[in-house]
């Protein structure tokens, strides 16, 4: 290692290993044939200087800043914590970098993020739960043209992006078709305000109502204002607590839209003496690390996270290396059960 404090250059490198700037150039980019001994010749005087290479300099020889940009509604939610970190995974075994960008489910943050992403020139965009008005605008479509981008979730209907889907469908009939196995008649929903995912499990929601032959009432489904941050829980259990207080005949059986809604109902319960399962049951959705440590533990649609970000990071270096933005895939990652407590 250099004792000097004067950072390295491409130059000292050269003059130590006795080569030209060129065939260092070429080591470090690995774009052109170098033989073994002069190779080794190279990086023993990079590793003696401690140098390192010019990220913005790299980038502009190789039209790639080998970074991706990853935009979620919350850092909060341990579903998306848990999608960001598959995306983290695969691309730092692939010699990327991400910036994780927090929207906080804003369409005009979100679009801003954006625009501050491609100015960093990054190689690709991911997206977590983007806002609906945004695809629908057609802007999404917009950026796809201009460089690899992948959304996860979100509305597909008709859009000519990548996207990474879970099956919220599948995952919503399976737990409705449980309460209905466990003899349940008053099945409710809970759900935020601002997600095409909740949209979706909404629609999943009716349907099933209609086809099972169902007593429906509008009350049934019990919305809170927020969905993704922590103040979930409680806007949840306050609602719930006045929910069971006014209607005099509640539900028995509640699907919460993710984990935290479900805590929240788990926490009205407990406040107000329901026994949970045998007076009310719950199922909320994600299986995040949170459904596992409540008492009772929670019974929950398993989302599998991770390979919801590995499955989206690997389809985003397809594209890069592909080099065609043209090429367009809708893939979806099942989901399951998962018996608990509730």
């Amino acid at each position: 290692m250099s004792k000097s404090n004067k950072r390295s250059t491409i130059s000292d490198v050269a003059k130590l290993a006795g080569v030209s700037i060129t065939t260092v150039s070429r080591v470090i980019n690995d774009n052109y044939p170098v033989n073994v001994v002069t190779k080794k010749k190279v990086n023993t005087a990079i590793e003696q200087l401690g140098f390192r290479p010019n990220l913005l300099a790299r980038s502009l020889i190789q039209d790639k800043t080998q970074t991706i940009g990853v935009l979620t509604p919350s850092i909060e939610n341990l579903f998306f914590s848990e999608v960001i970190k598959g995306i983290d995974t695969y691309v730092n075994d692939k010699d990327y970098r991400s910036f994780l960008c927090n929207t906080k489910g804003n369409p005009e943050t979100e679009r801003a993020m954006i625009d501050s992403l491609l100015n960093r020139s990054v190689d690709g965009i991911v997206v977590i739960d983007p806002r609906t008005q945004n695809i629908k605008s057609g802007y999404y479509e917009g950026i796809s043209k201009r460089l690899p981008l992948v959304l996860i979730n979100g509305f597909d209907q008709g859009i000519m992006c990548n996207f990474v889907l879970n099956d919220d469908m599948t995952g919503t009939l399976e737990a409705l078709r449980h309460f209905e196995e466990q003899g349940k008649k008053r099945i409710g929903l809970l759900r935020g305000f601002t997600s095409h995912s909740y949209d979706l499990k909404e629609k999943v929601f009716r349907d099933f109502y209609r086809m099972a032959n169902l007593a429906f009432d509008e009350s049934y489904i019990i919305h809170i204002p927020g969905g993704n941050s922590l103040e979930t829980v409680n806007q949840a259990k306050e609602k719930m607590i006045q929910y069971f207080r006014e209607e005099e005949n509640p539900c028995d059986a509640i699907l919460c839209c993710n984990d935290f809604m479900a805590v929240g109902v788990l926490n009205a319960a407990r406040a107000l003496n329901i026994q949970v399962p045998k007076q009310l049951s719950i199922i909320g959705f994600d299986n995040t690390l949170v459904s596992q440590i409540t008492e009772p533990a929670l019974s929950t649609v398993d989302h599998h996270m991770s390979e919801l970000g590995i499955t989206a990071a690997t389809r985003m270096v397809e594209l890069i290396n592909e080099g065609n933005n043209e090429t367009i895939r809708k893939i979806s990652v099942m989901t399951n059960l998962i018996l608990r407590d509730t």
